[in-house]
């Protein structure tokens, strides 16, 4: 007996030590400044493609502003958008998030005299309505016609402002301190006030990106990803979507249309989900997609968590319970 109690006992020490070695390995400090390293030249080379398209827009839309020219076109759209609680200029903060990023939006609207009623429902619309060249094309990527995505987006934007505009609640005060307080003041000023949002605007981005950044990489290290998708399985059934699609649908809200279609689109290829389930997916993403990195980016700007994140996710709902429900009664007719 002692020598079976040693034997078993050198053989559980061996097997014990290997797994304390295993985990120093992998929880060492080399491997989390690792994580750190990569997190910020990712999040680096992210900011110059963001910037490039912020920095410009919002600066030519301050020279707008200042010149009169934006005032002068809200003329016109007025009539349009007062019917959705906005400002004839908000438009072009729509348009610009529509063209290109919720980023370049939001910098745009930090430009603008709005108050926090009318940034929530803007806000709400470019985030519903963002990007639509580069994203449309990544869903065709995965079998969703691209045309057709753009449209349900565009108008499920204008929904939803219609929808907000009517249930808000009063919210007088200001958005923004850096718009013009003064018919006086100096086109240097207006430049001053712009350059020092900017400013603001790129830390709190690079904040909020190299954070996502960080955790996007140490739940691909550990696969925290594929363990956090079991218990969202029965909530796809609410959703109306495929049960096993739970992973897309966490991959899409935490990261995005983009890097949720390069999953999608592997899994396709490998056979473990069918194109039109991909395509399913894609209709609740176009209005409930990268939940956590969107809401944090315009929370922090002041726009409510809450109506970020109930305002999209019953579109969604919307969206793919009508489909459902007109694709029956198309079978049945």
């Amino acid at each position: 007996m002692g020598i079976m109690f040693n034997k078993y006992s050198h053989k559980n020490l061996v097997n014990h030590t290997s797994i304390q070695a295993t985990k120093y390995v992998i929880f060492s400090k080399d491997s989390i400044l690792s994580l750190f390293i990569d997190s910020f030249s990712a999040t680096i080379k992210t900011m110059i493609w963001l910037l490039k398209i912020m920095i410009p827009i919002s600066f030519m839309v301050c020279l707008l502003q200042y010149y009169g020219i934006i005032a002068w076109c809200a003329q016109w759209l007025n009539p349009l958008f007062c019917h959705i609680g906005l400002p004839g200029a908000s438009s072009i903060a729509f348009l610009t998030g529509a063209t290109a990023t919720t980023y370049a939006a939001l910098a745009v609207m930090l430009t603008m005299e709005l108050t926090l009623r009318e940034a929530t429902i803007i806000s709400i619309m470019v985030l519903i309505c963002h990007a639509l060249p580069l994203e449309c094309m990544v869903n065709k990527k995965v079998g969703s016609k691209p045309v057709k995505m753009a449209l349900l987006r565009i108008v499920g934007a204008l929904l939803a402002a219609v929808y907000l505009n009517f249930v808000l609640p009063e919210m007088a005060e200001p958005f923004s301190s850096m718009h013009q307080t003064g018919e006086v003041s100096s086109l240097s000023m207006v430049l001053q006030d712009w350059l020092l949002s900017s400013l603001r605007l790129t830390f709190m981005i690079f904040v909020i990106i190299y954070t996502l950044m960080f955790v996007q990489r140490l739940m691909d290290r550990y696969g925290w990803m594929q363990k956090l998708t079991r218990p969202l399985a029965p909530l796809m059934s609410v959703f109306g979507l495929p049960r096993h699609a739970s992973y897309l649908w966490l991959v899409g809200n935490v990261l995005g249309i983009s890097y949720g279609s390069a999953v999608m689109l592997q899994l396709e290829e490998e056979g473990k989900i069918s194109r039109e389930e991909a395509n399913e997916v894609n209709y609740h993403l176009i209005m409930n997609h990268s939940m956590l990195e969107d809401t944090l980016v315009f929370a922090s700007a002041g726009i409510s968590a809450l109506w970020i994140l109930t305002t999209r996710l019953l579109f969604a709902l919307l969206l793919v319970w009508g489909r459902k429900v007109l694709f029956r009664t198309s079978i049945e007719n």
